[in-house]
């Protein structure tokens, strides 16, 4: 089987879209995120949506699977929020390990699948690392600017712990995505450099950082170039943009990561800009005609969708995307 970098060189690849938008056609109750493993847990459980890799695991391979039939190349292991950090708020800490090797061995079973069907088409999973509910860089108290909810160090043990649990579950790539603290990405960088040398093993990696309004600028203030130098340090597969924006709005910013580095692109945009409601109106219509400026201006090597995408927009941009040749980079084995 071809390995990606190879893979990348002669097409753009394809992301998968949102697992949240997705899991939510399910209408999950508290009941069935807990099921019968965890009907006696003290806490809250619904919106833990790491946890229905344990609970409902079935509904995660058919997302997976509904993705992959619209034509993703790449689909994202549902472990968004599988940290120690992040799994503080339901006191699932303990589960950090299974709930992210779970995730990581349902997608792998299911790209398997596809991948032995369509031998010319393998899948791939990336282990999605989110960027946690907790900023390195800022404080979360307008009354004391030098105090911070975590630091490096803390960062750093438990992704450590994540991308372990990911790697032996199977992944292909890991996705440090949705970066809005530049500071808390580098802790998550720091953590797989550190496994992969003590593992002595090579994995490609995706870093993907969100623009969070229109300034241009990451929650912790740096532009597109800024964010892309403070990464550039370490050997990844590919630097984008994902999550906050719509793709058109996208534009200027993967135009200056094109323009500045040897990296393959990504870039995985929300289906528009939420409504009153937070819900998400832009079709699959409309979205591939916007992710067609980048095709046309050469600016990606992987493409897919964020909140508000659902199968149909996949496939929208896989049918589009078909006609482009990727943009050409320099990707070290």
């Amino acid at each position: 089987m071809k390995n990606i970098v190879d893979i990348l060189k002669e097409r753009i690849l394809i992301l998968d879209g949102a697992m949240g938008t997705m899991l939510q056609r399910y209408k999950f109750t508290e009941e069935d995120f807990r099921a019968d493993r965890f009907k006696d847990w003290p806490h809250p459980v619904q919106g833990n949506n790491d946890l229905l890799s344990l609970t409902q695991p079935e509904a995660i391979a058919a997302v997976h699977a509904k993705y992959f039939e619209a034509g993703a190349d790449i689909v994202e292991t549902n472990t968004f929020s599988g940290t120690t950090i992040a799994m503080a708020d339901y006191h699932m800490e303990e589960l950090v390990y299974e709930l992210n090797y779970e995730s990581a061995r349902i997608a792998k079973k299911v790209a398997d699948e596809f991948t032995v069907k369509e031998p010319h088409k393998p899948r791939f999973v990336a282990g999605s690392i989110g960027p946690t509910n907790k900023t390195a860089s800022m404080s979360p108290d307008v009354n004391d600017p030098g105090f911070r909810a975590i630091s490096f160090d803390e960062l750093r043990i438990a992704y450590k712990q994540q991308v372990e649990a990911l790697i032996d579950g199977g992944v292909d790539i890991l996705l440090v995505e949705t970066i809005f603290d530049t500071l808390n990405a580098k802790a998550a960088l720091f953590a797989i450099e550190e496994v992969k040398e003590e593992r002595n093993i090579e994995i490609p990696i995706m870093v993907s950082g969100t623009i969070t309004d229109a300034s241009g600028r990451t929650l912790s203030g740096q532009t597109a170039e800024a964010f892309l130098i403070s990464i550039s340090h370490i050997p990844i597969l590919s630097v984008g943009f994902n999550c906050a924006l719509g793709a058109s709005q996208l534009v200027p910013h993967l135009e200056v990561l094109s323009s500045k580095t040897d990296f393959a692109v990504s870039a995985h945009p929300n289906a528009g800009l939420p409504n009153a409601f937070g819900e998400y109106d832009e079709t699959p219509e409309q979205m591939a005609l916007q992710i067609k400026e980048y095709l046309e201006k050469g600016l990606v090597n992987i493409v897919g969708g964020c909140c508000g995408t659902t199968p149909e927009h996949i496939s929208a941009i896989a049918k589009l995307v078909k006609d482009y040749k990727p943009r050409p980079t320099v990707i070290s084995e």
